[in-house]
């Protein structure tokens, strides 16, 4: 009776020992190969510190935890499901597409995803540089949809040309939806030289003010550890319904490699800009109203780098924010200090 409570545990170990007994060349002969459809697991985690210098008020927020699953159902079939469990406190659907490769070099894909639009929207926010977001971004080119999207890289020329037909529902509003005109966006991109990527992207968007076109193009210099780039970005509502908006987004960067502790220190500043901005959203006299007020941003960073495998970062950045004289400042927008500690695997 007092071995009774052992026996459970006795089992699992005997069945485990032929495991265990296996020699390594044994282990080599019997293992079979992973299957094809089997997915490839990444993850984001970014867990950050602000405090507003002026408020004299600070804040502790996951900004990011996602986790994103992307296999091969065969070799020309491929998937992709990505899903936020903390944006900002909230769980977010991100990606959720199929896809094809009929031929080298082009790509077909139909679900939910990232508008091919934009640089700094389009970056992932283990890629991103800062620890915030620009306003190209975050408040004026940012963009998820569901629809049908194509890429093709041209052979042995350094050009990659995207487009696609979304819905214009977003990622909440798809099960009822119907329209007879669709969204598009479309985006070039060149690699005249190594160094150097050219980019411009057009696109189509439908809110409930009407018909919004955006405009945006730039440039990106990556050579011997410094960075340097420049978008712009405009902004134009239909039958003038609200007017033009003009947003622009600047930064360089200086990577140090290290051989320690840290894998490497970036040196990183960014000077970005907004006009006043709507959404495309009518307020309850049917106009448009203003959603973002017009401001300058100029941020200076600094990045630890941690590993070479694995991207984990700590980055540290102070932001001064430039309003008009009378504007509304948001409650998160406003100068401020921020520690992010970012880990993607």
């Amino acid at each position: 009776m007092p071995f009774k409570p052992l026996l459970p545990l006795a089992f699992c170990l005997c069945a485990a020992l032929p495991a265990l007994a296996d020699t390594p060349a044994d282990s080599a002969k019997t293992k079979k190969p992973l299957p094809e459809w089997l997915p490839k697991i990444s993850g984001t985690l970014r867990a950050k510190g602000e405090y507003q210098t002026r408020d004299k008020e600070g804040r502790f927020e996951v900004r990011n935890a996602r986790v994103a699953f992307d296999g091969n159902v065969t070799p020309i079939l491929i998937y992709r499901a990505e899903v936020d469990l903390s944006d900002e406190g909230r769980i977010r659907m991100l990606d959720a597409y199929a896809g094809v490769l009929p031929v080298k070099g082009l790509t077909l894909r139909i679900g939910q995803m990232r508008v091919p639009f934009s640089i700094d929207a389009h970056r992932s926010p283990h890629k991103q540089y800062f620890a915030n977001r620009s306003f190209i971004a975050k408040q004026v080119g940012d963009v998820r949809d569901v629809g049908l999207c194509a890429s093709y890289t041209l052979p042995k020329t350094p050009l990659t040309i995207e487009g696609g037909l979304f819905n214009g529902s977003g990622l909440t509003d798809q099960k009822d939806y119907w329209t007879k005109n669709l969204n598009f966006s479309a985006k070039v991109q060149w690699k005249p030289v190594k160094m150097l990527t050219l980019q411009g992207s057009v696109q189509k968007i439908s809110p409930t003010g009407g018909t919004v076109m955006l405009y945006d193009g730039g440039a990106s210099f990556n050579h011997a550890g410094v960075f340097l780039e420049a978008e712009y970005l405009r902004k134009h509502y239909k039958n003038n319904a609200y007017h033009a908006v003009n947003a622009l987004n600047t930064m360089a960067a200086y990577t140090l490699p290290l051989r320690r502790v840290f894998d490497h220190l970036r040196f990183l500043t960014r000077f970005d800009m907004m006009d006043d901005h709507s959404r495309g959203a009518l307020n309850d006299e049917g106009v448009l109203q203003t959603d973002d007020a017009a401001r300058k941003r100029l941020t200076a960073g600094i990045t630890l780098g941690f590993a070479k495998r694995l991207a984990a970062e700590l980055r540290l950045n102070y932001e001064k924010y430039f309003y008009d004289k009378g504007a509304a400042m948001k409650t998160s927008e406003r100068d401020k200090v921020v520690m992010e500690m970012m880990i993607h695997f």
